[in-house]
């Protein structure tokens, strides 16, 4: 004797004719945040008071944006 359990299917792609997927807000904006301010350090790393002491640093970034910029 089995035992059988309900099983729950979601409707057809094709009839349909779009797929449900379910993103949460969180998981878009955090990650464009982040992009966004590590594009701002990058392109006027003078602006960044963390990396004002690290003239090391600065230079890097200095560096970098020439590389992207050429």
């Amino acid at each position: 004797m089995s035992m059988s359990a309900p099983t729950h299917t979601r409707p057809d792609v094709a009839a349909t004719g779009r797929v449900d997927v379910r993103v949460p807000w969180w998981a878009i904006v955090l990650p464009a945040v982040a992009f966004v301010a590590l594009l701002l350090l990058i392109l006027n790393p003078a602006d960044a008071q963390a990396v004002a002491g690290e003239p090391s640093l600065v230079d890097i970034l200095g560096r970098a944006k020439d590389l992207v910029l050429r």
